[in-house]
């Protein structure tokens, strides 16, 4: 018989043990880039000789199919403001796992086996590979036959922008068969794996996740947010979800993202509790959906959407929007009932109604004057240079900002009761300042709702309990105010709003702070760090800002947390805090990207117009090379790179259309680098349309890595091309069109097209066109000077670096 779980706690577990091996062979290989005989070749028949022992083993009652996918094709994405994909020739490998007797219908199951250049990828996502590897072994070893087949896409091209994916879901003949995909992703080196991302609707795959999954973790809130596009990144979720119309489940381990794409993400940083937990979840799901009805029917399930929410990790809550709806305005009515029957005794219509007003028209003045007080010193922070300072001390976040939001609140609000309200009943304020908060999260509720907001179960949360705990302390408080008794109900019921608000803040915190150390030089992190608490400052005290007016004295609190703040204040203009580390067992390493480049610019009769060669050097983040130029001290401000207005891109080899992220960078000055295999760019041919437009037809053969802007001149449009769905789309930041290009091994020169419609005859040219190679890996990676430059850097950096090529051209 086979186990009901597939993982043993035990260390001496076979299938532990053999996910192990699968993980450490496959990091072994080193760095797996799109293109290298590392991703296209060796991980590869390492996959296949696993599955070949895998088919050995498996029982009578299945087979095991194989398929290696090359394709090649092209998309447009809405991502980083636009930009258009193609690949040619890169590697999917692909099994199906099946009853003998066949099967019509597919569960999908998706990792990717590529990583980025200079880092082994064991969490994103040699690890959701092991896991797949290993769940393949269990499920086929199986003597119960599946209902439906399995599918299990080990792509190999996932980091250049989700290409495998779509080369699997829009060519490769099982894709028809596919109605539900599982999509295993990291944000993080492990932890728990976070349900980010379901549907389009399908309410049934949520509920069945949370029938199969053994440690079901999930929230509603991630999936607007992460839709929102406030997170700059995307899955292979998205193209299953917009090229193929399949519904599915996005995971991913978000903990610890301050080592993603990074040196430090290897195999020994993955806890086995991770792995457990990943295992028995995905193989419960896939042996679920695999015998599931629905799945062949899932069209008949499609409508609606769902409020999902786990309850401190223990368990999750679903629902369907529709029914959330309606309880959700439910609960609005009581609440106007509520405040409705105040305002309905006639002896105190008048009075309630007015200090209602007025004390809420206040309060909401506190918020905005305690967001921006502290905004200032988000700011002060970031122009003296001390920004970050948190970025490896989360308690100093705390200090800094924490506590001055609390202290300004409840410095506020004792003004308003010394000098305002100092004649106005206590009893009385503590009543109106318990229902200021309930209007705010009734009206929170109402527009969330309204708005179609799954994520409005929170602000519902925070109207029932608080009611409820009002009907409970209501007549205590009335006959002898605020007593022992009171304090102790009041702050039971409460109890669990606040605690389910701090969980899912945490949750949020632990996602977004690492992102700030590559969220580019342009957002200060202090900024939205100060935001964060000030918010979440404003939501937790919501409803105990009728203590102060209930209170004696707020002074001892407003000393004690101004206090905190003032020496943390100084403490970090001071410098003590370092924004970054090289502990071994927890580092938060600065990152930096050096590119070798040589760039040629050339004139609309094809001569050489200008060049220039050097190392150019990106800050992943808003500190900038601040804190690098002490060790390097030619790194300053005064090599600052120049943007070349008239070209595309300003004239540099970004990987991705992301100038507007990272505006300030440096550049050294290099000898010129030619690697051993050049770009080589040809115009083919130039035709006049019968349809009054110019065809230029271009050839391109280089590295795995290339990428094409296009920049239209004034009076022409760029009408049509043979890339994406055939319409040219702008990025709508820059203007500027970016296509990334991809290919695997042995593919043939690029040829693409474009046509151009000018208004007038234009005498400087149609068209600027700039060919950019990226040498990611090989012998021409790296340059003489990248690794004397990089041998300087700090060990608490982490350095990437490779060779890149600059061409433009005028047509």
């Amino acid at each position: 018989m086979v186990a009901p779980h597939l993982w043993n706690a035990l260390k001496k577990s076979p299938s532990l043990a053999t996910f192990k091996t699968y993980l450490e062979n496959i990091t072994a290989i080193g760095p797996r880039a799109v293109g290298s005989p590392e991703n296209e070749i060796f991980t590869v028949n390492y996959l296949l000789e696993q599955v070949k022992a895998i088919e050995i083993e498996s029982s009578h009652v299945h087979t095991i199919s194989v398929d290696i996918q090359r394709p090649t094709g092209t998309f447009s994405i809405d991502f980083l403001g636009g930009f258009t994909s193609y690949y040619d020739n890169i590697t999917n490998v692909v099994v199906k796992l099946e009853p003998r007797t066949g099967a019509e219908h597919a569960v999908l199951s998706n990792c990717h086996f590529d990583s980025v250049p200079n880092t082994v990828g064991a969490s994103d996502d040699a690890v959701s590979c092991s896991v797949m590897l290993e769940i393949l072994h269990t499920l086929s070893k199986s003597p119960e036959p599946l209902q439906h087949a399995v599918i299990f896409l080990f792509n190999g091209a996932e980091e250049s922008i989700l290409q495998a994916s779509h080369g699997f879901i829009t060519q490769h003949h099982w894709a028809k068969s596919v109605r539900a995909f599982i999509n295993l992703e990291a944000a993080g080196v492990g932890g728990k794996e976070l349900v980010f991302q379901t549907g389009p609707e399908n309410p049934w795959l949520v509920q069945a996740y949370i029938s199969a999954a053994k440690h079901p973790f999930g929230c509603v809130v991630a999936q607007e947010v992460f839709q929102s596009g406030i997170i700059p990144a995307e899955t292979d979720f998205r193209i299953y979800r917009d090229f193929g119309n399949i519904p599915g489940i996005d995971l991913a381990f978000i903990e610890n993202g301050y080592i993603y794409h990074t040196k430090y993400d290897t195999a020994d940083r993955i806890l086995t509790d991770s792995i457990q937990r990943a295992g028995d979840n995905i193989l419960g799901m896939l042996r679920y959906l695999a015998k599931s009805d629905k799945l062949a029917k899932s069209h008949e399930y499609r409508h609606g959407n769902v409020v999902f929410f786990d309850v401190f990790g223990m368990f999750v809550v679903a629902y369907p929007a529709r029914v959330g709806s309606i309880m959700n305005y439910i609960i609005i009515a009581v609440a106007i009932l509520y405040l409705g029957k105040k305002t309905l005794q006639p002896r105190k219509r008048v009075s309630y109604l007015k200090v209602l007003a007025v004390a809420f028209g206040f309060t909401v003045l506190s918020w905005i004057a305690t967001l921006v007080g502290i905004l200032i010193v988000a700011v002060f922070i970031s122009l003296i240079g001390h920004s970050l300072s948190w970025y490896s001390h989360f308690y100093v976040s705390v200090f800094l900002y924490g506590t001055a939001a609390l202290a300004k609140l409840i410095l506020l609000h004792t003004l308003a009761k010394t000098f305002y309200f100092k004649n106005t009943n206590e009893q009385f304020l503590g009543e109106i300042f318990f229902d200021i908060p309930l209007v705010f999260w009734s009206i929170t509720l109402a527009l969330l709702t309204y708005l179609g907001l799954s994520s409005a179960f929170v602000s519902a949360i925070w109207v029932v309990f608080p009611l409820l705990t009002k009907l409970m302390t209501y007549k205590e408080f009335k006959e002898k105010g605020a007593t022992m008794k009171f304090v102790a109900v009041y702050f039971l019921g409460m109890f669990i709003p606040h605690l389910y608000l701090i969980y899912l803040n945490w949750i949020i915190f632990e996602m977004f702070v690492p992102i700030m150390g590559r969220s580019g030089s342009e957002i200060p992190p202090d900024i939205i760090l100060a935001a964060f608490f000030v918010i979440v400052s404003i939501l937790l005290s919501s409803y105990f800002l009728n203590f102060i007016y209930l209170a004696k004295s707020t002074k001892m609190t407003i000393i004690t947390l101004t206090t905190i703040f003032a020496v943390t204040l100084i403490l970090v203009c001071s410098g003590i805090f370092f924004p970054y580390s090289s502990d071994s067992a927890n580092p938060r390493p600065k990152r930096i990207f050096l590119q070798h480049m040589s760039r040629r610019f050339h004139s609309l009769d094809g001569h050489l117009a200008k060049s220039d060669s050097g190392i150019w050097i990106n800050g992943l983040d808003y500190g900038g090379m601040s804190h690098v130029t002490p060790h390097i001290p030619e790194l300053n401000d005064s090599v600052r790179t120049k943007c070349e207005e008239e070209s595309p891109l300003c004239g540099l080899p970004w990987i991705l259309p992301v100038d507007y992220l990272f505006r300030k960078n440096w550049y050294l000055p290099a000898p010129v680098i030619t690697p051993k295999e050049p770009v080589r760019f040809q115009l083919l041919s130039k035709e006049q349309m019968p349809w009054d437009s110019t065809k230029l037809t271009f050839q391109i053969a280089g590295p795995s890595y290339m990428s094409v802007y296009l920049r239209p001149h004034q009076g022409s449009t760029l009408s049509r091309w043979s890339l994406g769905d055939g319409t040219p789309v702008a990025n709508n930041v820059g203007g500027d069109y970016f296509v990334y290009y991809s290919h695997g091994l042995q593919a043939l020169p690029w040829h693409f097209w474009v046509e151009l419609k000018a208004s007038d005859k234009p005498t400087k040219g149609m068209v600027t066109l700039a060919v950019v190679t990226h040498y990611f890996f090989g012998e021409d990676q790296m340059s003489p000077q990248l690794h004397a430059l990089m041998e300087r850097f700090p060990n608490w950096t982490f350095p990437t670096s490779w060779v890149s090529t600059y061409d433009q051209f005028i047509f």
